[in-house]
Formats: C-alpha cells, sequence, structure tokens
C-alpha cells in the first residue's frame, strides 16, 4: 500500500497505486543546506586567514608548493586536491570567496535552488577544505561535500523556485539514504571496533566530560545517574547500528528509523559543541520522509503549495537520466568505502577520490578517560619561572578558567580549540604550527590574537610566553565555591617559557617558511573524526 497527499486535507489517504512525493523533503534538505553552508562560509569569513592567510599559522602558499613540490608538479597537486587556489590565495582571494559562499548560501536558505548555484557551493567549499589543512581535516568537511554534491542534482538545472515544474528526482532522494546509512553504520561500527567502552556500556561515564568543546548542558549530562548514562550507550548503538537497516524498508519502518536517528542527532546538539556536524548528519534522514509525513507537521500554505507543484508537475527525462547516472557513479565509487566499513581494521572519516564525492566516516571511535588541556600564558616578568606572574590567553570554547559555563559554539567551529583538544594529547613536535602561534603572540599579532577569547596583554606584548597541559575535570553541580571546573597541572610545561629572541624560536621560524626545508607537510587524504 502506498500513499499521497488528500489535496483537500492535510491528512494521508490510502491511495493503491500511488507513489510517495518529495517535495517538502526536497525543500526541508535545501533550506538547511543553505544554513549549514552559511556557518561554514561564516567561519571561514571569521578565521580563514589568520589561519592559512599569507601570513597565517600555516600559510597556504607554502602548503601548495610543498603539496607540490612532493607530488612532482602543481598539476599533480592540483589533480589531488583540487581547489581553486591553486590560481591564487591572497588573503583578498580566501575571503571573497568565502564572502561569495556566505551570500549563495543565503539565496539557498531564502528558497531558491537550481544546479549552477549549488555546483558554486560545491566548488567553493572543496577550494577550502583541500587547502585548510589541519583546520579543515575533519569527517564533517569531506559529509558537507558529498552532501552537497547531491543537492546539486536534486534541483533542476535552471528553475531556482522552491517548488519548480520537476518533481525532486527520487534516485537522489534514495542517494540521500545510502549516505546516512553508511554515516550512522559506519559510526557505530568504529565505535565497537574501537574501543572497550562502547562495548561494555560505559562509554558515557567519560564522554560528556572529555568531548572536545563542552557545552551548557554537558555538566549535566556528565552527572547523569549511571544507568541511564549505559542506557545512552544502548540508544547509540540503535540509532547507528539498527536504525540504518530499516531507512530502505516500507513507509513505516522507514519513518521510525528516520525519527531514531534524528533524535539521537538532537540529543547530540543539547549535549555538545561538534560545530555542523550533527544538523549535517540530520540533512540526509530527512530522506527517509516523505510528504505525507510532511503534510501532518509544515504550515498549512507550505502544504498547499507542495499539492499545487504536484499537480502541476511535468516530467523531465535529462533529470531523470542524469540522476540514474549519479546514482550508478556513487554506487561505483561507493565499493572501497562498503569495503572499509567491513573490515575489522576499519578507518574512519577518509575519501577515497580527488572530489571526495563517496567517503567514508565515524565518530568518536575512542573515548578519552581524561580531559588535557593546553593553556597558553604569558607574563611580563624578567625571570619565567612558576613564580612569574603568569596570565592565561582564554579560548573562546575549551575550559580555561574555572568559574566559566561551557559557552554554546555549535554549529559554528571554532577551529584553534578544536585543534589544541587534539594537542592537548600529543606532543608540541607534532603540532609544530603551536610554535609559530607563539611567535605571534609574542609579537600581538592581530590575526593569532583574535582566535582567543580575549589579550591578556593588549597594550604590549608579554616578555615571555610558555604553555602549561593542564587536567581539567567538571565540579560537581552546586559546589561552594561556584565552579565548573577542578584542574591539576600535569608535568612541567607543554612548550618552555619562550621570548621573540630565543635563538631556538627564531631558528624554527625561518625554517618552519621554507617549502622545501619546512618540517611539517600533513597527509592529503585522512582527516580527523570526533573524538577519533
Amino acid at each position: 500500500m502506498e500513499y499521497n497527499i488528500d489535496s483537500k486535507s492535510r491528512e494521508v489517504s490510502n491511495v493503491p497505486g500511488a507513489c510517495p512525493t518529495y517535495w517538502l523533503t526536497r525543500f526541508l534538505i535545501l533550506r538547511l543546506l543553505g544554513v549549514i553552508y552559511a556557518v561554514a562560509f561564516l567561519v571561514a569569513i571569521n578565521q580563514i586567514v589568520p589561519l592559512i592567510g599569507e601570513d597565517g599559522l600555516l600559510p597556504v602558499g607554502t602548503y601548495l608548493e610543498r603539496v607540490g613540490n612532493a607530488l612532482g608538479s602543481t598539476g599533480a597537486g592540483f589533480a589531488r586536491l583540487p581547489s581553486l587556489f591553486w590560481f591564487a590565495h591572497s588573503d583578498a582571494t580566501l575571503l571573497t570567496a568565502a564572502w561569495i559562499g556566505l551570500a549563495l548560501s543565503c539565496v539557498v536558505v531564502a528558497g531558491f535552488a537550481n544546479v549552477p548555484l549549488m555546483a558554486v557551493l560545491w566548488l567553493l567549499y572543496m577550494s577550502f577544505v583541500h587547502v585548510g589543512q589541519e583546520w579543515y581535516g575533519y569527517g564533517w568537511e569531506i559529509q558537507l561535500l558529498e552532501t552537497g554534491f547531491l543537492a546539486i542534482f536534486l534541483c533542476p538545472l535552471l528553475d531556482p523556485r522552491p517548488f519548480p515544474k520537476h518533481a525532486p528526482p527520487v534516485p537522489i532522494i534514495g542517494l540521500f539514504r545510502w549516505l546516512i546509512f553508511r554515516i550512522m553504520f559506519g559510526a557505530g561500527l568504529i565505535k565497537i571496533h574501537g574501543d572497550e567502552a562502547w562495548r561494555d556500556g560505559t562509554a558515557l561515564y567519560y564522554h560528556f566530560e572529555t568531548q572536545p568543546l563542552p557545552g551548557p548542558l554537558s555538566r549535566w549530562f556528565h552527572f547523569l545517574p549511571r544507568a541511564v548514562l549505559k542506557t545512552g550507550v544502548w540508544f547509540n548503538h540503535l540509532a547507528e547500528l539498527v536504525a540504518p537497516w530499516f531507512i530502505f524498508w516500507p513507509r513505516l519502518a522507514r519513518h521510525i528509523a528516520g525519527s531514531v536517528i534524528v533524535l539521537f542527532q538532537m540529543t547530540l546538539i543539547f549535549s555538545g559543541n561538534l560545530s555542523f556536524l550533527n544538523w549535517l548528519t540530520i540533512l540526509p534522514a530527512l530522506a527517509c520522509f516523505d510528504d505525507g509525513f510532511w503534510s501532518r507537521l509544515l504550515p498549512r500554505p507550505l502544504v498547499s503549495r507542495a499539492e499545487t507543484a504536484n499537480a502541476r508537475a511535468e516530467p523531465s527525462r535529462p533529470m531523470l537520466v542524469t540522476s540514474w547516472s549519479v546514482a550508478a557513479l556513487i554506487a561505483l565509487l561507493s565499493i572501497p568505502s562498503v569495503l572499509n566499513m567491513l573490515s575489522p581494521r576499519q578507518i574512519m572519516n577518509t575519501s577515497f577520490d580527488p572530489l571526495d564525492l563517496v567517503n567514508t566516516y565515524g565518530a568518536f571511535g575512542s573515548v578519552g578517560r581524561e580531559r588535557l588541556n593546553v593553556v597558553f600564558e604569558g607574563t611580563m616578568d624578567q625571570t619565567p619561572d612558576d613564580n612569574a606572574d603568569w596570565k592565561p590567553y582564554r579560548y573562546k570554547g575549551l575550559p580555561v578558567a574555572l568559574d566559566q559555563r561551557p559557552p554554546q559554539v555549535a554549529p559554528y567551529q571554532l577551529r584553534l580549540d578544536w585543534q589544541m583538544w587534539f594537542a592537548a594529547m600529543s606532543s608540541p613536535e607534532q603540532y609544530p604550527w603551536t610554535l609559530n602561534l607563539v611567535w605571534k603572540l609574542l609579537h600581538n599579532d592581530p590575526g593569532a590574537v583574535s582566535l582567543f577569547a580575549d589579550n591578556p596583554f593588549a597594550s604590549a606584548p608579554p616578555r615571555y610566553i610558555r604553555a602549561v597541559l593542564y587536567r581539567y575535570t567538571f565540579a560537581p553541580p552546586g559546589n561552594a565555591e561556584g565552579l565548573w571546573w577542578n584542574r591539576e597541572r600535569v608535568g612541567n610545561v607543554w612548550l618552555p617559557a619562550l621570548s621573540a629572541d630565543d635563538p631556538r624560536l627564531v631558528e624554527f621560524v625561518k625554517r618552519y617558511w621554507s617549502p622545501r626545508k619546512g618540517p611539517w607537510l600533513p597527509s592529503l587524504r585522512t582527516r580527523k573524526g570526533s573524538g577519533g
């Protein structure tokens, strides 16, 4: 039995032989994608220059030259990492591309989308991802590219109206379902493969406290009864390992599976700050629902417009042929992703083709048992020992002050904060750009300082900068001091006290800028996972 919308009521009527329609589904997918693109380009507008600009922490020009040298030529570099910024990458070029992306994203949010518009958004964001280095080395970046690529073919070629004359192509709706299956099932498998805490149900004893950027409600989640936290782990497995298999079932099962996935993602949204990952994951899950479902939830005028468009719809053979061709391409490119999911050595958040059309995903394959945090501190004192007056540089999201409640940041992303969460579990040798950051803080570089919440040395740069490693734990709610965090120092220092004329730092900075002698070239394809 299939379903259709009764044009005289908001109820779903049983109509033998009728096929479900997806006008409202397409409307919602494209609007949400426009919002996510807008947030992503806004992040670039605010952070791209201090991160990869001409005088950034990881300058894009130096990176592209190193990639070209490593692969043998600029052409080979472009083939491996396609990006418009191979042709020009000045600060003005980076910002212009980000502003164009934001403007076009707002057009999509307003309700207008067609093939050229969605293709330009995809191309612009891919250009940032492929030269963004560590700052764009996260699974949701390639997930946005794969999602954005599919969305190109959800639209008519030229007609940008919210309800054009051509219906959404069903093969593309199916590809969105295939995407959400791989996202969820891959994330579930990586947990089962990766950490005993996911297998014995104890992962949430630690997760809310040790996740990259806790949110305002994370402490409340952390102190829930252990039985509730264990139940949360089983709900995680239900959403990631069981629900995906029902995405391809008949209507009722598909709706239940989609609802479980969306509810799970909403829980993650409230419990932490995972950038736009959760909103982006909700997007393909919307393809589980048809117009009969949305007609019960959305405003009547919007439902009426979908009904009218469906009644006047004209078939488009080119659109259908294109959608089936894309489906065949995705099926072929999915083979490495499927083999990876079935492998006992499963990897997460990796692309298998230069355009990131089909990727493998996963999040929190392992759960940290303690929260470590690197805090940069400066002093004006002559002697930089522990008795000096050290003032911390507060992050915008990571904890520093013990009485500061974790802020709500997501879907926005604080890229420095995320990288410093990873760096705290490693050494400065693995994150050499942190020395470049110290150099810039010693000179009160406006771009570098803008990545922090404030500048404790606004009038004059500090004489010394050091980085100290701390272990943070949530303070129990209602404590007498009104604290959100407790902390203890770990070891001596993560980075020793350095001055602007320290020969070690000066020599490093000189070497760091050399494309041929530089000590560091990140992986071209592997990306970080949330907590992975």
